[in-house]
């Protein structure tokens, strides 16, 4: 068996437990929608931790998702894993005219606007339409900001953007000052918002840079829990500006 054939060989192993295991004959796309997005979740865990081991194996993981779907649509006479990939290849060909066509594109900007408006001439309703409405709040909103931005619905340069990102912290805070909960909720959205837009136009993925700054929290907070212990303290024991101390102590120290 050459690496060539191990994707068939993926195939195999999945069309053999389809028959012989009950828990892989037992599933459906409803109850492997939940799992998809764990093993999803889990291969950004390894990307953000640059994890080169747990990205090949995640990558494994997602890849059994796709032919598991692709089996269970075919069982269903809906599609093939073959018309799967022939779809995409398809598309990848369409939407790439600058290398496949006779179109000239000056940069990486050119290319996502071409994009854009392929998907259009393909008959979708909005450049909006491919978001899916299940996306977390801020990653939904890096998407919508990259695709308005396509068709030139867009700020001109970060100073504009930080403007307007500065316009609506004081919008919030008029509005924390009224103690109006509505509209606060409104405004804070607002000001998340900017800042998103603000990350993309100045070349931060806001989604990863949060998350290290999650992970980056957690790693603090555990080495204060760990240096109370050891002092023989729970941290309910110690005041806030013990708590400080020891925070600003674990910061110096990185």
């Amino acid at each position: 068996m050459t690496d060539n054939n191990s994707f068939y060989r993926l195939i195999e192993i999945m069309d053999e437990l389809r028959i012989n295991c009950p828990w892989d004959r037992k599933q459906t796309t409803q109850t492997l929608r939940q799992q998809t997005i764990e093993e999803l979740y889990e291969l950004t865990d390894a990307i953000t931790n640059q994890d080169w081991v747990a990205i090949r194996e995640e990558l494994g993981d997602l890849l059994l998702h796709i032919v598991f779907y692709a089996k269970i649509a075919q069982e269903q006479s809906k599609f093939s894993i073959e018309e799967v990939i022939r779809g995409i290849c398809e598309k990848l060909i369409a939407r790439h005219p600058h290398i496949y066509g006779d179109v000239k594109v000056k940069d990486e900007h050119e290319v996502k606007k071409n994009w854009e408006k392929l998907k259009l001439k393909e008959g979708k309703d909005s450049v909006l339409a491919g978001i899916p409405r299940s996306l977390p709040a801020l990653v939904k909103a890096m998407r919508i900001q990259e695709k308005t931005s396509q068709v030139g619905f867009d700020w001109n340069n970060n100073q504009e953007v930080w403007a307007k990102v500065k316009e609506e912290l004081r919008e919030f805070g008029v509005a924390m000052k009224a103690g109006e909960e509505e509209k606060m909720q409104e405004e804070f959205g607002d000001l998340l918002f900017s800042l998103v837009n603000f990350s993309r136009f100045i070349g931060i993925d806001a989604e990863n840079s949060l998350e290290k700054t999650n992970l980056k929290f957690i790693r603090r907070f555990n080495e204060v829990e760990k240096r109370a212990k050891s002092s023989g303290k729970q941290l309910q024991e110690l005041n806030l500006n013990q708590l400080d101390t020891l925070w600003n102590e674990i910061k110096a120290s990185e």
